[in-house]
């Protein structure tokens, strides 16, 4: 494998930071272990990065103070330091456009003399932020590659918990289309990166160059042997990790636990805070297992995975996500990952690994879920069998290094130095292809009624 030199656009990149952030900068840092790369950031994440030292080839720092300054005092004052807000994205779209111009004009003397052999770009990874560069680089000289990219999960119809969060800009979100920049992205990149099932499909119709790679990863130094022994009658361990937020639906996890909680054969701890807290509290108490659940609020990320590492399971039904990194935390732990059949953790979990029950409805969830916890209740072999499998999964599959080598196949057919890589999703949700792109792509479509389901909405470009 040939050593590339790759521009790579993350302008947000933090190792210090968490979510996309953290993200990001670690699959930067692993494919800079393989190539050259040259990172382009903003100035605001530039201490950072360079206290990291990564071996890149060089960081390139994008200056724009008034934006910068803009920008962080809009986060502070109108967002009140949300980041898990749509209407963030929304807001980033001239900020995002701005930083790739400037990049371009700082870069595109370099580009046009040969310096690199691709553009990548990482972050933003929400597929509604178009990139210029795409367009810049539409007649060459170098290929330009987009992601992984996320985003795209509708809102399923049906539960109250996202009822109760989702924003009205989700009903605007199809209008991206026509912004600036949004046609010529995909369809001047020459190769796009999905990170979910769910995002492929929004792609679909650009099968002739479209890719899955999972957005999060794992450090491989987390990833250690399991060296525990529980006794065959100890209580189950459960825990939930995230946001408690209604999106998050730990409530159902608590309502499914339960049962094993009031009889005494399993106890919950809950890592996270929220909004939700205090009616999740209150819900423990009029369930009567409050004796059983923990509320840790935050805890540092070391004390998650010492968490995990001492759980059996982790009840995880969150109802819309699209990534999964505590699903590939909890697996490198060994912590038995259950979880709703949806985004990113449905996209990880498989058979061999943990659990996942159908998006269906909420009191369909909990049965499932309950189910479920009944059984490994009383079968600590079959939790140990899944907790050996999955640990070696992510050891083979799911590390940064395992990513970056995923991504740099997708590099070198964009460069023609390599064959084109097979990478499908683990499963195709929502498929909607017309006739042309099924003769494209049969094997993503073997079934008349996703054809007929993608002929109504082909065009991604609006065209």
């Amino acid at each position: 494998m040939s050593r590339l030199r790759v521009l790579v656009l993350a302008p947000d990149c933090d190792p210090e930071r968490v979510s996309i952030p953290f993200v990001t900068y670690c699959h930067v840092a692993a494919l800079a272990q393989l190539h050259d790369v040259s990172l382009v950031i903003g100035s605001p994440v530039e201490d950072s990065v360079r206290r990291a030292k990564a071996p890149f080839r060089s960081i390139e720092v994008v200056r724009m103070p008034l934006l910068e300054r803009i920008y962080k005092w809009s986060l502070r004052r109108i967002f009140k330091s949300n980041y898990d807000t749509q209407v963030l994205t929304a807001f980033g779209y001239p900020f995002s456009v701005a930083f790739e111009w400037w990049a371009w004009r700082q870069l595109r003397r370099r580009i046009f003399s040969g310096e690199f052999d691709v553009v990548l770009r990482i972050l933003p990874m929400a597929a509604t932020l178009p990139s210029p560069f795409a367009f810049f680089l539409r007649k060459g000289p170098i290929p330009f590659v987009i992601g992984p990219v996320t985003g795209g999960l509708p809102w399923p119809p049906g539960f109250e918990q996202l009822e109760n969060q989702k924003e009205w800009v989700a009903n605007l979100r199809t209008l991206y289309r026509y912004v600036p920049f949004a046609r010529s992205t995909y369809r001047r990149a020459t190769a796009i990166i999905a990170a979910t099932s769910q995002t492929y499909s929004e792609f679909a119709a650009y099968c002739d160059k479209l890719f899955f790679v999972p957005e999060p990863g794992i450090a491989e130094s987390l990833c250690s042997p399991d060296t525990r022994s529980p006794k065959p009658d100890a209580k189950l361990d459960l825990i939930f990790v995230g946001g408690l937020v209604p999106r998050k639906a730990c409530d159902l996890a608590l309502r499914a636990a339960a049962p094993l909680l009031r009889n005494d054969v399993a106890r919950f701890t809950v890592v996270g805070d929220g909004p939700e807290r205090s009616h999740l509290e209150q819900m423990v108490r009029s369930l009567g297992i409050e004796k059983e659940v923990s509320f840790c609020g935050w805890v540092s990320h070391a004390e998650v995975l010492k968490r995990l590492g001492s759980a059996d399971l982790l009840v995880f039904p969150s109802l819309r996500d699209n990534g999964a990194g505590i699903v590939f935390e909890a697996l490198a732990s060994g912590a038995v990952p259950v979880v709703a059949d949806f985004g990113g953790p449905g996209d990880i979990v498989h058979p061999a690994v943990g659990y996942k029950v159908p998006l269906t409805n909420g009191d369909d969830i909990v049965a499932q879920i309950e189910k479920i916890l009944t059984k490994l209740a009383h079968n600590r072999d079959q939790i140990q069998l899944l907790r050996q499998q999955g640990m070696a999964h992510v050891r083979e599959c799911l590390t940064w290094d395992a990513k970056a080598r995923a991504t740099t196949r997708v590099l070198q057919w964009a460069v023609r130095r390599g064959p084109k890589p097979d990478m499908p999703p683990p499963k195709m949700v929502h498929l909607k292809h017309a006739s042309s792109a099924y003769e494209a792509c049969p094997t993503d479509l073997h079934s008349e009624g996703a054809r007929n389901e993608y002929h109504s909405a082909k065009n991604f470009d609006g065209e």
